[in-house]
Parts: structure tokens; sequence; C-alpha cells
């Protein structure tokens, strides 16, 4: 059997341009230039200076170069006067000012030398060499142009040795090579790779993506009955879902390498830069086949061409022009998944998604409360938790939380019992993360006690209102401690199992909603400014009730676009409305009328129940915050003192009463979630 091809070099495989004896070759021109060059200079003067030596009787010799300009050497390069102007090695240029007698200025100077010299043989001393001038003109470009074609021929050598064979083969190596190449991040197989089991709570992007694994394993089992497994994978969904970490974990799974890069990466000033990565990357992988290339914001790249959404340019371009054709050349034999990630596919190129490129779309979207539950069991592996811990309660308050944000909880909590100097991460801490992710940090400076019983009327109402109402969403936590911009707040945990919800379940979470408002005009008097959460929250649902879920009997089962709600999966920039001026008339009226039953509703459930919302209110005024168990013992009778079991009750926080704050600046208390 022929023996097994040896592993060339990076040198040998991309062609090295000079062998050792051409550079250092090379480098003994440079050496010589660059010593002729220093050894002609010398130290430019002023004629100042030189005056200063011509009356010293300081200088030996003296050349013309030229009608202006001399060149000359000194006696003694140690005598003061030369040491004074810097002529460490004694030679010197000096620059003469325009004269009409060259010859009275020569005379000047040999008289002057002559004097020093007879100042030397009256005191007995050795006397020196008289001065030598020379009169006849030296050319001035003899020594530069000695100098200007040593360093051409320099400047020569490199570009013919080394600059014109990068010129030649651009992908050949070197410094150009460096800036078309590819910078995709590669990831060696089996080196710390991730598979299946290290992501949790996307059991169904696995799903879709075991038949790409199995290909990368054994791709011969379905060329074998003609199938052809999709070239291309787009993951599609919010930020922070795991796209990017469900990429890595195909290729671990399949144990390949794995070819990670960004989709601004490709873009560079120069036009063609973009594509020449595109082709380097794309012949790395094939090289390296089976494996997996992973474009990450591949929109930064597979925007639509030309005058559409986001514009267009002749590299952006060119650069997708250039993925479209190399997705287009594989092979069947060729086992190389293309995999991109993107939160835009609304504005990603046609030809970029049609079947033969990107022709399997899978969305990676917010996992519900059993993924969030594997999310926290992953990101607690490493940490030490209290037997009281209840991560499935934990999973199923954080609706609405991709993986990125629970990973960031899981931290936050740990942060919170390093802080508190636990050994173990408890309960409480988790519920100070998560407040702390949701709401913000807990503000420093107390309310006044007119502010506090105020904030505790509004959260009372809309705890009493979900508690009373049998469809609501079930009561988790009410509090009043203060957080960033908001007073106080009421959470429930949602039903996520639940695939679509009945107008009674809707408008229960409306009453819910508008219970704070309801108490707030039962108990002070007159609304308050903070519901402006609750009014927001409101009027988005009811409106959806109108326009989209077809619950208003004035305009019947008809949907109206009102733009869609799932801003990552599809959202046009600007749609415009189906319907006329007197529809949305009518929409605006159902609205208000919706809103206004809600308020009715929760004002006669309050009224017909106001001895608890009084109980409520004043154990949140003691504990300050309640979780539903503790809420139900209140509606029981339990005295207050006795409400919290497990922690006696704190004295709520003396505060001298404080002016009326601004209406812009007064606290949100009636922030529901639901």
């Amino acid at each position: 059997m022929p023996p097994p091809p040896t592993t060339p070099s990076p040198a040998t495989k991309r062609g090295s341009p000079l062998l050792p004896g051409g550079w250092i070759a090379l480098a003994v021109i440079t050496v010589i230039a660059f010593v002729l060059y220093f050894s002609n200079v010398t130290k430019d003067i002023s004629y100042t200076e030189f005056r200063t030596l011509v009356d010293a009787g300081q200088l030996k010799k003296l050349t013309f170069v030229g009608p202006d300009r001399l060149r000359g050497e000194v006696r003694d390069s140690t005598a003061d006067t030369a040491k004074a102007i810097g002529l460490r090695d004694g030679k010197f240029t000096v620059s003469l000012p325009r004269v009409e007698d060259q010859e009275r200025l020569v005379k000047d100077w040999e008289a002057k030398d002559k004097a020093y010299r007879d100042k030397l043989k009256e005191q007995k001393l050795s006397e020196p060499e008289p001065l030598s001038v020379d009169k006849r003109e030296e050319p001035v470009w003899l020594g530069t142009l000695i100098v200007n074609v040593l360093f051409i021929g320099v400047a020569l050598a490199l570009f013919f040795f080394l600059i014109l064979p990068r010129l030649r083969d651009p992908m050949g190596g070197g410094f150009l090579n460096n800036y078309v190449r590819s910078p995709a991040k590669r990831y060696e197989k089996g080196k710390g790779r991730l598979t299946f089991d290290d992501v949790a709570g996307m059991e169904g992007a696995k799903r879709e993506l075991q038949e790409i694994v199995d290909y990368l394993k054994e791709p011969q089992k379905f060329t074998r009955l003609g199938a052809q497994v999709p070239k291309g994978v787009l993951l599609v969904g919010p930020p922070g879902t795991g796209k990017t970490l469900m990429a890595k974990a195909a290729a671990g799974e399949a144990n390949v390498p794995f070819f990670s890069i960004n989709g601004s990466e490709f873009i560079q000033m120069f036009v063609g830069v973009g594509a020449s990565r595109v082709r380097d990357m794309f012949k790395t992988a094939k090289e390296n086949s089976p494996c997996v290339i992973f474009i990450d914001e591949i929109d930064a790249v597979g925007r639509m061409r030309g005058a559409g959404v986001g514009g267009g340019s002749d590299e952006r371009e060119q650069t997708l022009n250039q993925i479209l054709s190399e997705m287009d050349g594989f092979q069947p034999t060729e086992t190389v998944i293309v995999m991109a990630a993107t939160n835009r596919p609304d504005v990603l190129d046609a030809a970029l998604l049609r079947p033969g490129r990107f022709d399997r779309h899978i969305t990676v979207d917010k996992p519900a409360w059993r993924g969030r539950l594997e999310i926290l069991k992953v990101h607690t592996r490493n940490k030490p938790l209290a037997d009281e811990v209840d991560l499935e309660r934990i999973a199923r308050n954080m609706a609405g939380m991709s993986g990125a944000d629970l990973r960031n909880l899981c931290n936050e909590a740990a942060l919170a019992a390093t802080r508190a100097g636990k050994n173990k991460l408890e309960q409480v801490d988790f519920d100070e993360a998560a407040d702390r992710v949701r709401l913000g940090a807990m503000r420093e400076e107390p309310f006044s006690k007119d502010e506090r019983r105020r904030t505790a009327v509004h959260e009372a109402g809309h705890a009493l209102c979900a508690w009373l109402q049998p469809s609501a969403h079930k009561l988790d936590r009410v509090s009043i401690i203060p957080r960033a911009r908001t007073g106080g707040v009421t959470m429930f945990q949602p039903n996520e199992d639940r695939v679509d919800q009945s107008m009674s379940e809707l408008m229960a979470q409306l009453v819910m909603s508008m219970g704070g408002r309801a108490a707030d005009k039962m108990v002070v008097g007159e609304p308050l400014s903070g519901a402006i959460g609750d009014l927001k929250h409101g009027t988005r649902l009811a409106r959806l009730m109108v326009t989209q879920f077809g619950m208003s009997d004035r305009l019947g089962p008809v949907f109206y676009r009102q733009g869609e709600e799932h801003v990552f999966l599809g959202k046009d920039m600007h749609e415009p409305r189906d319907f006329s001026e007197g529809t949305a008339k009518i929409i605006d009226e159902e609205v208000q009328r919706i809103m206004t039953a809600s308020l009715d509703r929760a004002t006669e459930l309050l009224s017909a129940n106001r001895d608890k919302l009084d109980r409520l209110t004043e154990a949140l005024l003691l504990h300050e915050e309640l979780d539903a168990d503790e809420v139900e013992r209140v509606f029981a009778g339990v005295p207050l003192t006795e409400v919290k079991t497990d922690v006696p009750p704190a004295p709520p926080p003396a505060a001298e009463p404080a002016a009326e704050p601004a209406p812009d600046a007064q606290p949100k208390p009636g922030l529901a979630f639901g």
C-alpha cells in the first residue's frame, strides 16, 4: 500500500516566496544600505555656530559642495567649542549666506586661522597645519544618488520577492492573506465539546437537529436511498434563547469540527474582501469535512439586496452572492452543514431562504416553565442549594425569560448569597435575584407613611381581585418594597400550559389589572398617577381582544391588523392600516367600554370584600411582603403578627411625612404581572 501522505508545513503548503539564502542576501543588502546612509550623515550646524568655529581656529578642512554649502572637519572634536556644538565625530555641514564675493569670504576664514596659529606660535606651542579650503565645487547629487540607488534596490527586492508572489496568489500566505482569509474560529472535535445533554429546554430544536447529526455521523445511511439532507439550517429566535449553543451542541453531538463566524466579520471597507473570506472559509471547511459552519447574525450580510429593508452596498451584496454560490456548489458527497442564526428572518434575502440553501428553519423560542426548570437545573449544578429551594416555583414565576436571563438569575442569586455570607443558596436569594433582574435594585430612601399606605392599598387591590376570581392567574407574591421606579408589585403564576385563553379569562386579567385603581378610588378617594403601568397593560390587552381575538360584538369576528406581536419572528418595518376611520373609532370605543367594565367589576369585588382589603393592607404595612400562603392566612383571620411563621415580624420603618411629590416623580405601585 502507498505510504501515508505527510502533513505539509504551513510554509510549504502556502508556498514560501524566498529560500533561506534569499532572505539572508536581502538582509545583508538592507544592512549595507543603512550603514552607507548613516555613514554619510553629518551634523548640520547653523552659520553662527560655524563662525564660532572659525573664530576659535578649530577648522581643519573645508570643501564646497555647491555655491552656498560647505562640508567641514574640525581639528579636535574634544575641544570645548566642538563639544558645545555637539560634533561627536568632528564633521559637519553648513549653509552659507548669499554673498557676491566668495573669495573675500575665504580669505577671511584663512586670516582667522592664521591669527589662531600665530597665537599658538607666540605661546611656543605646536603649530597645527593651516586650514585647507577646497574651492572646487563637489557635485551635490553624487552621495545622495548612491544612497537612493541602494534604497530603491532594497524596495524593488522586497516587492519582487515578497509582495508580488502574494499578489499573484492571494491565498498563498503572508500579510495580505491575513486580510482576505476567513477569521472564522475553529473548534476541534473532542476538545471541550458540548452535546445535547448540556442544552436544556429546547427539545423541539433537538429533534429537528438530530437528523443532521445522524447525517454527519453516517452519511452513507442517507445516500444509499438517494436522500439529501438539508445543506443549510437557519435557527430563528429572540436574543438569548441559545441559538449559538444549539449549533455547538449539534457539532459536538456529531463529534465534528465546528467553524464559527459572525456575519459582520465578512464586511470590510474594500469591495471583494468579504467574498474572499467566504471562499476561504468554505475551502477550509471542505478540506475538513465532515464539519459544521456556523454564521451568527447572518442578517448583517444576508439582508435583501437592492433598495429593500436595510439598504445595500456593493461589498455586502458581493459577499452574499458568494455565500449563495458556495452553498450551491456543494457536492452530494461533501458532508458540510451550514448553520446560521438570526432574530430578524423577515429581512433576509429570498434567495438565501429557498430550498437548496437554508431549506430547514428551526424556531428557538423562549422556553415554557418545564424548559425553564431544566435550564435552572443546568445552571445550578455547581451551586450548593438549600433544601427549601423550589426550582419548579422559580421556573413557573419566570415567565418570558430566556436561557440567558435564567443564567443571569442564578448568578445574581449566588451573588446575593455571597453578600449575605451564606454557605448555600436559599429561596430568599432567588426571590431577591428575581426582583433585582425584573424590577431593579431596592431603593434606599424610605417613603413617607402616607406613600407606604397608598402603595399597600393599591397592591392589596390587585391581590384581592386575583384571589376572588377563579379564572385569574394564581397569586404568587405581593410586596410594597420599593425597587427602581416601582413602589410595589404583585406577581402571579401564569398558566403557560394553556394554548389559548377564553374571553372570561382575559376579562379576569383585566379586572385584576384594574384592581389597584379601584382600591385607590375606594380608600384614598381619588385615582393616582401610579397606576400608569396597569392602564398600559390593560389597554394593550383590551385592544388585542377587540382587533385580533374577535371578542367584540360590535365589530364581530374580524381581524384588524395592528402590528405583529412577536417582533423577532417577523415584524415588518411598516404595516399600513387595513380599516377605515369609522372602524378605528369603533375600536377605540370598544376598548374604552372593556376597560370601564373591568374597573366597575373590580370596584364591585372590592366593595363586597372591604374587610379583606383592609386586613391585607394592614398586613402589608406590617410585613412589607407576603407570599400566597401568607395571604391566605390573612384572609382566614389569623392575627397579623402571626401571619409570617418563619421570620419574626419587623416594625414598619419610621419616616417623616414628606411633601406630596410631583406626578411624574411618583413611583409606580401598580405594576401587575400576568
